[in-house]
């Protein structure tokens, strides 16, 4: 059972299991025109349970645990339908290509992990059903929010400064958190309520109660079925709000109440570590390119290289030979230097040759997208981030901290517009 759950929370899905009941399905919670049935409820208080206990996280009662999984559901469901009614649709083709890479990642083959499932109680159609639920809501947070996050290079730059002053982008935290939400346009009077249950939390955990346990039973947050566990993040990777505070903390240390218009945090620094240097490997490479077209054909283009490979080997100058006969414009004035070249710059048949071939050695002509090439490694080195990794990281950060900040605020916008009926005890 704990490989099947590992499966589940890899994949980042809930999972449904075979339903146990034979009485008649009665209405859980009705989300504008569709229904959320009892037992999918109990399937998914299951499967949610299972992976709690996985992750030795004690259970609370379970009347607030399904509380907050039908909760989970109304979100999910109000997304679904709004993918639905826009047109967003995943076939059979991309669900078996998201499946096989999941059997894949888990070294194990679509009839193995089938087997996994089956025999531990899953049903298989059901699991391919939820993962399809999956990358369809991925693919409408993906229009509504992620598409429209754009990062300016000022943004980049202000980023960087203060990461310098605060110790750079090397720092990273465990973290776990709890969210009281608001409703949009709340009262005084709601604001206070929730303001008092975050007051109460954190009085609680303050007393020694479990972060974990209390984070499935009190937040509101994406991540409560999980303990309230936000994993580790570096510095720049912070949601805005907590950042500040976060680097302010101690190891096991919770910190204060926080407002934002969504609602009220509490956040646990779990614990926190120097992350590792990035050291690439960088090489210095220079080659001859010779592009087919209607008069050179791809005989004739090996045929030329192997002949240039054989004066380099007899002595000809390489920069030479190359400002004489390469295709590349770009590199023949420079005889044929590409200069240092980072990981995963070059298409990949030209990297993979690089990385095979010698120090000083001349490669056998091989096949690009661009032409044929010899190419010769002149000099390899370990470095460490050059500036350019540290703006696309910077980059990275500041667009998943925007995405996380609009998901948020665009998840429970849709919430407070949808109707909900609540047809079972809360």
């Amino acid at each position: 059972m704990k490989r099947l759950v590992n499966l589940c929370l890899l994949a980042g899905l809930s999972l449904p299991v075979m339903a146990t009941t034979s009485e008649i399905d009665r209405i859980a919670a009705i989300v504008n025109d569709d229904i959320i049935t009892t037992q999918q409820l109990e399937t998914q208080l299951e499967t949610i349970s299972k992976q709690l206990r996985a992750q030795n996280t004690q259970l609370p009662p379970m009347d607030i645990l399904r509380r907050q999984v039908l909760e989970r559901e109304i979100i999910k469901e109000i997304q679904l339908q709004l993918a639905k009614n826009t047109g967003i649709i995943v076939d059979d083709n991309a669900l078996n290509t998201t499946i096989g890479n999941i059997a894949q990642q888990n070294k194990l083959s679509l009839r193995q992990l089938r087997d996994v499932l089956e025999k531990d109680g899953y049903d298989f159609a059901q699991y391919r059903e939820n993962i399809r639920q999956e990358m369809i809501i991925a693919r409408l947070q993906q229009r509504e929010v992620h598409s429209r996050i754009n990062i300016s290079d000022g943004e980049i730059d202000s980023f960087l400064h203060t990461q310098s002053l605060q110790g750079g982008l090397d720092e990273e935290y465990l973290l776990s958190h709890i969210l009281v939400t608001i409703p949009e346009a709340a009262s005084p009077a709601q604001i206070a309520q929730a303001r008092k249950k975050a007051e109460e939390v954190l009085a609680r955990l303050k007393k020694g109660d479990d972060f974990a346990q209390m984070a499935v039973s009190y937040s509101d947050g994406q991540k409560a079925l999980e303990g309230g566990s936000l994993g580790w993040r570096k510095a720049g990777e912070l949601p805005t709000l907590f950042a500040e505070v976060v680097t302010q903390l101690k190891p096991n240390q919770i910190g204060e109440i926080i407002r934002s218009p969504s609602g009220f945090h509490i956040i646990k620094l779990m614990d926190k570590r120097r992350g590792e240097k990035h050291i690439i490997t960088q090489t210095l490479a220079r080659h001859v390119l010779i592009r087919t077209n209607e008069l050179v054909s791809n005989m004739e283009a090996q045929e030329r290289l192997k002949h240039l490979r054989e004066r380099i080997q007899n002595g000809d100058d390489f920069a030479e030979l190359a400002r004489s006969h390469s295709d590349d414009p770009g590199s023949a004035s420079k005889g044929g230097s590409l200069g240092w070249v980072d990981p995963g710059v070059m298409v990949p048949e030209f990297e993979e040759v690089m990385n095979k071939t010698a120090l000083g050695k001349i490669s056998e002509p091989f096949q690009s997208q661009f032409g044929w090439h010899i190419l010769q490694v002149q000099e390899r080195r370990n470095q460490d981030n050059s500036d350019a990794f540290r703006r696309n990281q910077a980059r990275d950060f500041l667009r998943q901290r925007k995405i996380e900040d609009n998901l948020d605020t665009w998840i429970r916008q849709r919430r407070d517009e949808a109707y909900v009926e609540y047809k079972t005890e809360r």
